[in-house]
């Protein structure tokens, strides 16, 4: 029998606090709202993982299974892989930061570290230099000289704790950018509302903390970017508002070739939609329309450009997203990964790179979260609930 959740209940399980709940608003839009069915179900990845689809020559293995809700991914230069996490389906928080670590090279992590622990909702993790940076709901922390700590590492030093408190969409996805500077977003502190002067937003700072400046603004929650390595110019995706149909509104990749653009949020949605229930003096030329619009309510998460050199000469440059899949869905969509072709610094196509972690009775016993590019090549692929981390590989 299929699991019915509001918008209430699931946040809930998610371990989202009653306030920030006390901030939403409950919007009426063009199809109404949605009952919304969820499947999970409990599997062991090692038997499932031969159902996943790739295309000819691409295989999937784990590798790691004993990574409790893992989210976003960081490589440093020294090999170590550091996971950042937010909370498995239907449970709370973990509050960990792991290190996982392949020394034999056998494309397996040796062992998985916890390098912190009972922190507020670490899911962005981001290296620089010999340093790890975590992002907790409200501030950023420094761990120094990480690699040569990872079982007895520093004490964090906080470079800046003045990010808002909400939990609704507060959980962070955090990057270095090609100019030195640490991106963080700040998520809009509701399902859909106008938000203030320190919400909705992609932010930068210094990698000390200082400086802290707007990147971008009209982006309701983005939970991965990347820099295009030949323009050094940043893409971001972005999630649409819940509760407006099974089918509506998409679900955004942006493009931000400067600062100070403005994406949508909360008036626009995909390259048309418009939601009449806020009204603005902005004009449509004030926004910034996608690159591409992705199906509604799968939530695009995680993306990296692939720099690699493992896989064909026609993935070079391609853009790799992780679909987390639909809760806001009568039928559940999504639970895969996308690649995006790129032609003169715009979206060429898209089409579905990874899929069969939803099952055929669409129950899904996996949940993309985040990728990375190893340097052999291969992707890493993050699941946070079947707390897993997969390596897609290729040979001819």
């Amino acid at each position: 029998m299929k699991k019915r959740f509001t918008i209430t209940a699931l946040l809930s399980l998610l371990g989202i606090l009653a306030p920030a709940l006390a901030q939403q608003t409950e919007p009426t839009g063009p199809q109404g709202k949605v009952e919304a069915a969820t499947n999970p179900i409990t599997v062991d990845v090692n038997e499932y993982i031969s159902r996943i689809q790739l295309p000819p020559g691409f295989s999937i293995a784990v590798f790691s299974d004993k990574v409790p809700g893992a989210r976003s991914l960081a490589l440093s230069d020294n090999g170590t892989l550091f996971v950042g996490t937010f909370g498995q389906f239907g449970a709370p928080p973990v509050g960990k930061v792991y290190a996982l670590r392949d020394d034999n090279h056998d494309n397996k992590a040796d062992e998985v570290i916890t390098v912190a622990e009972k922190l507020n909702l670490p899911n962005g993790v981001a290296v620089h230099g010999n340093d790890l940076y975590v992002a907790e709901i409200s501030r950023i922390l420094r761990f120094s000289d990480i690699d040569k700590n990872l079982k007895h590492p520093p004490q964090p030093v906080v470079i800046n704790d003045n990010y808002p408190t909400d939990y609704h969409h507060g959980w962070k996805f955090i990057r270095f950018g090609p100019d030195g500077r640490l991106y963080v977003p700040v998520g809009a502190p509701c399902n859909t509302c106008v938000p203030d002067a320190n919400h909705a937003m992609i932010t930068s700072i210094k990698a000390d903390g200082s400086d802290k400046q707007v990147f971008a603004r009209g982006i309701r929650n983005s939970v991965g970017f990347d820099w295009d390595p030949e323009t050094g110019e940043l893409w971001l995706t972005d999630n649409g508002r819940d509760a407006w149909g099974n089918d509506i509104p998409p679900e955004e990749l942006n493009h931000a070739p400067r600062a100070g653009l403005h994406f949508g949020f909360p008036y626009r949605f995909g390259k048309t939609l418009v939601d009449y229930d806020y009204q603005t003096d902005m004009k449509a030329a004030d926004f910034t329309p996608p690159a591409l619009e992705l199906p509604a309510h799968n939530a695009a998460l995680g993306m990296r450009f692939y720099r690699g050199g493992m896989f064909p000469e026609s993935y070079k440059h391609r853009i790799f997203i992780a679909s987390h899949g639909s809760w806001n869905r009568g039928v559940p969509d999504g639970y895969r990964l996308f690649a995006v072709t790129l032609k003169d610094n715009q979206v060429d196509s898209y089409e579905t790179f990874a899929s069969g972690w939803l099952t055929e009775d669409k129950h899904f016993w996996g949940r993309p979260v985040d990728v990375e590019v190893l340097p052999d090549g291969s992707l890493l692929v993050s699941d946070d609930h079947a707390g897993a981390i997969y390596r897609i590989s290729y040979e001819k």
